[in-house]
């Protein structure tokens, strides 16, 4: 009796095409795969392995399973990426990116060039700079990490670390920044280090540079730069708990903004910098394609999290306590938030500051686009701030749009 037909002849396939499966029987493939979207060109894939989803890519070099049997769904991953073992869907994974044995990397996830996690690792929604590295036994889910220059010199969470993004009241509005967007892409900023065995209860903002000692939970921001940070435990104590108290809502808030504006300035980043990169490359466009779908779904996550606890901060929780202003105001608000991350408008200021970039960018970078790390690390320091200055800048007028939809909030009146 024939096993797996459908399986069976799409192996076949990809052996025609020279894929180097040592054991076929192994492999389960799906029958909806597209195997003119996985490579002949190097690509090893080891026995155990299941591969499935429509939109599934996998580009030259790829080694898929070689410490324990890998799963694959609607992944595209890129040149020279490794994925260990373990289970990986609807995330993207860019040239030499890895993961270990043992690895559950969810939807919304993107990890850029040479971005790595040792054995054991989650993710889920969480985006990945170039070169930033983690530990083993690590929970990273729910955020936004960049950092560092090169392998030599990278942001790097130590082994056995949890960002917290789930709180006692069911809420997910959590995204922590670890580091930021205008900056971070420019790979000239100093690596961020988070000590093993420690936590960032989310939300929470991290400056570039900063040292945080083993064993420290982060429970507030430390946006300044080349910080130690030795973050106390909380004092002993037993109290009652009040649900949905919301003590510090309005901090919560600004900081989903946050995440959301530069989630804004990433998109901006690929559409008109990182695209002619990827169009100079095998399955460019697809990988392309794949980025842009998690960060709109990662920006849909973000507001469906902030609107669902919105509502519930807005909604009494006993008859003799009512919701405070602001967090009535955030409810009554969503809407004409929600309308500020839905389109693409920017302001006059904006727009000039990304065509002065773009120019020097071009005039700099020449016709080639096959190098985007090469590209980018030897920009002039003084192209590279005109990027930032365009990033920020439209981060910056988010956040303002914001504030002005929702004015009662007194929003972001400390410098960002």
């Amino acid at each position: 009796m024939e096993l797996r037909p459908r399986s069976d002849e799409k192996i076949r396939q990809m052996l025609q095409k020279g894929v180097d499966i040592p054991n076929p029987l192994s492999l389960d493939v799906g029958d909806e795969v597209n195997i003119d979207q996985i490579s002949s060109a190097g690509v090893r894939i080891y026995p155990g392995c299941r591969i499935y989803g429509e939109k599934t890519v996998i580009s030259a070099g790829c080694r898929l399973g070689y410490e324990a049997p890998a799963t694959i769904e609607n992944c595209r991953i890129g040149a020279g990426v490794e994925l260990k073992g373990g289970f990986f869907s609807n995330s993207v994974f860019l040239e030499k990116a890895s993961m270990g044995m043992g690895a559950h990397v969810r939807e919304g996830c993107i990890l850029e060039e040479e971005a790595s996690g040792a054995h054991c690792v989650g993710l889920k929604q969480t985006i990945l700079f170039p070169f930033v590295t983690l530990g083993s036994l690590i929970n990273f889910c729910d955020g936004l990490m960049a950092g560092g220059t090169s392998r030599q010199n990278h942001s790097e969470v130590g082994s056995s670390y949890i960002h917290f993004n789930f709180t006692p009241d069911a809420d997910k509005t959590t995204p922590s920044l670890i580091g930021d967007v205008p900056r971070g892409v420019m790979l000239n900023q100093p690596p961020i280090f988070l000590g093993g065995q420690g936590g960032i209860v989310g939300p929470v903002r991290l400056g570039y540079g900063n040292v945080v000692a083993a064993g420290s939970i982060l429970r507030r921001d430390y946006p300044q730069d080349n910080q130690l940070i030795f973050a106390p435990a909380p004092a002993g104590s037993v109290r009652a708990f009040v649900p949905a108290a919301y003590p510090n809502i309005r901090r919560v808030f600004e900081n989903n903004i946050l995440y959301l504006a530069n989630l804004k300035a990433l998109e901006a980043w690929y559409r008109q910098v990182r695209k002619a990169f990827f169009d100079a490359s095998e399955f460019g466009p697809l990988l392309y394609a794949g980025v842009m779908d998690q960060l709109a779904l990662a920006g849909k996550e973000r507001l469906k999290r902030l609107g669902a606890m919105a509502q519930k901060a807005a909604t009494p929780v006993s008859t003799e306590r009512k919701p405070s202003s602001t967090r009535t105001a955030i409810y009554e608000h969503l809407t004409s938030i929600e309308g500020v991350f839905g389109g693409n408008d920017l302001n006059d200021e904006t727009k000039r500051s990304r065509d002065a970039f773009l120019e020097d960018f071009q005039r700099a970078a020449g016709s080639d686009r096959t190098h985007y790390i090469e590209t980018i690390r030897h920009l002039p320091p003084e192209i590279a701030a005109k990027g930032v200055a365009w990033l920020k800048s439209l981060v910056d007028d988010c956040c303002e749009r914001v504030a002005t939809a929702a004015p009662s909030l007194n929003l972001f009146k400390k410098s960002m």
